[in-house]
């Protein structure tokens, strides 16, 4: 029974951090910023696609500088 516990915590975490936690934490955070933005009653759409486009490039560039 733990070993089956153990397996689908383990699935969880390979799939929400996967290859690169920072990218995962810059999900978390623009998440966060994200709902105290809409919150707050200002205009909550930008976060999202800020960080993933920022992100995304981070990670593919310091992978492309990992393979030189």
């Amino acid at each position: 029974m733990t070993a089956a516990i153990l397996l689908f915590f383990r699935f969880w975490y390979d799939f929400i951090i996967g290859d690169d936690w920072r990218v995962a934490a810059a999900v978390l955070v623009s998440l966060a910023l994200t709902a105290v933005l809409a919150r707050a009653g200002l205009s909550a759409w930008w976060p999202l696609p800020l960080a993933v486009t920022l992100f995304l490039g981070v990670s593919v560039f310091s992978l492309a500088r990992r393979r030189d």
